[in-house]
């Protein structure tokens, strides 16, 4: 198994569930409602991703021919993460203090974070597939 990927599954999951608890009690008292589902969504994949992140920690012990690929898929899950839900929890805290005119960056960096999301999921896919 792949030790340091559980570990950071462990966390996203645990910051998800905290995240989603604060997004559905207070954050509706703070944003529009197009803000919460902004934030709901980032909430969303975090999970799924948290749970793609497990599965690949655990085939590390039954693929080990498929380590390198393996390795990638949990790097670009991570990263998708951080990217793609991380700008949607900025672009909300933005609209939530009222900050005027949001950087485009944050908009930009969204797609960037599925990219790696789909990455992920292309690379867990070919390493399931070596023989």
């Amino acid at each position: 198994m792949h030790k340091g990927f559980l570990i950071i599954a462990t966390i996203l999951g645990a910051l998800a569930v905290t995240l989603g608890a604060f997004g559905a009690h207070k954050l509706k008292e703070l944003v529009p409602p197009e803000s919460v589902t902004t934030f709901q969504t980032g909430v969303t994949y975090q999970f799924y991703h948290t749970f793609a992140l497990l599965a690949v920690g655990i085939l590390f012990a039954h693929l080990p021919q498929a380590s390198n690929l393996l390795e990638w898929a949990g790097r670009c899950f991570i990263i998708g993460v951080i990217l793609f839900s991380g700008s949607l929890y900025l672009f909300t805290m933005m609209k939530m203090t009222a900050t005027v005119g949001i950087p485009r960056s944050v908009g930009v960096i969204t797609p960037i974070g599925g990219l790696f999301l789909i990455a992920g999921w292309v690379c867990l896919l070919l390493a399931l597939l070596k023989k």
